[in-house]
Formats: C-alpha cells, sequence, structure tokens
C-alpha cells in the first residue's frame, strides 16, 4: 500500500467525518485492506498523522533561493496556512506535535532558512524569524474552523451576547465589530507581513 493512497484517504475521511472518524480500521474500510496492512505501514496513529501531515506538506511551493526574501517568506507561510485552513480536523488531531516530515522540512523549514541566512540573516537570527512566523502560522489555523466561517463567527455572537454588558462592556457593546474579525483570514496576513517586515534583513 503506497503510503500517499493511505494519507490521502486518511485526510479526506477526517475532512469529511470529523476528526473523531479516524482509526485503522474506518481507513482500512475505505482503503479496501485489512486495518493491519495501516498498521504495519504507519506503527500507530502519530505515525499516520505524520504520513498526512508530510503529504500535504509536498503542496508547498517551490521558490530559487534567488527570489525576493519578503516576498519568497509570505508565498511559503500564507501557502502553509491555506493548506492548515483547509483541513482543521487534521490539525486538531496534531494538536502540539510537530510539523516534522521529510517534506516539510525539505520544501518550509530548510528553504526558508537558507533564504534567509543567504539574505544577511545570522543562522540564529533566522530561526528565530522562522520560529515567530511557524507559531503565528499553527496558533491563526488552529483556533478557528474556517472551513465553516458562518458557524464559527455565529458561535463567538453567541458567546459574547451572552456576557453581562456591565461586565464586559467591550466584548458585548461591540459585536458587530469583534465577530467579523475572528474568520477574517487578514489578520493572519497582516501579522504575517508585520513579522516579514520585522526580520528583513
Amino acid at each position: 500500500m503506497a503510503p500517499w493512497r493511505i494519507a490521502a484517504a486518511a485526510i479526506a475521511l477526517v475532512d469529511e467525518q470529523g476528526p473523531h472518524a479516524l482509526s485503522f480500521r474506518t481507513l482500512g474500510d475505505r482503503l479496501g485492506v485489512s486495518h493491519m496492512t495501516i498498521h504495519r505501514r504507519c506503527g500507530d496513529l502519530g505515525g499516520l498523522l505524520d504520513l498526512c501531515a508530510d503529504h500535504l506538506a509536498a503542496e508547498l511551493p517551490g521558490i530559487p533561493l534567488d527570489a525576493d526574501w519578503a516576498e519568497a517568506t509570505e508565498a511559503r507561510f500564507r501557502r502553509f496556512y491555506e493548506l492548515l485552513v483547509a483541513h482543521p480536523g487534521l490539525v486538531a488531531l496534531r494538536g502540539s506535535r510537530p510539523w516534522l516530515g521529510q517534506q516539510i522540512l525539505a520544501r518550509l523549514v530548510e528553504p526558508s532558512l537558507a533564504h534567509s541566512i543567504a539574505a544577511g540573516m545570522t543562522p540564529r537570527h533566522a530561526t528565530e524569524a522562522y520560529r515567530r512566523m511557524y507559531l503565528l502560522t499553527l496558533g491563526c489555523a488552529s483556533f478557528v474552523n474556517h472551513r465553516d466561517p458562518k458557524a464559527a463567527g455565529s458561535a463567538t455572537r453567541a458567546g459574547l451576547a451572552a456576557l453581562d454588558p456591565q461586565e464586559f462592556p467591550v466584548l458585548a457593546g461591540h459585536l458587530q465589530e469583534v465577530v467579523p474579525v475572528v474568520t477574517d483570514h487578514e489578520v493572519y496576513n497582516g501579522a504575517l507581513r508585520q513579522l516579514i517586515a520585522a526580520a528583513q534583513p
């Protein structure tokens, strides 16, 4: 069983039915093989999730080292963000598990650091800048289900509307301004551009 087939089927299963649906048995049924076939290939659920993450990371762009540093950095991280928000179930399942694997190291981490160093940063400065953008991206993708922004907005609105306006005058009194920001991708894009500007070599 090819790894990419297992990963693609697992991602589709989670996208369609939610993170609770993923198991070796349900995945084996979907692929028409024994759950032990999946188990032998992945080892455990963590191994399966790593396989899925690396499968997605193959979609990250390859950007030449002579491209403009700021533009290349924004393109890499925006695409990483787009992949994460497109698959919230996988992000939820991974939790605090690092997004590491051959593809993500080769298509995001290594080229980001190499590009930053080539642009004039020290290895430490390059790593710090990468880490800030990586954490921003994971955080912005993890806490809102961007595949269903209407539901996310409604849940936020309901929670804020239930607050005592005497105790929370700003949150309860400015719903129209506060709620749309929760699912606005420009919040991430703007923050990413700020980090890039601050790290500019």
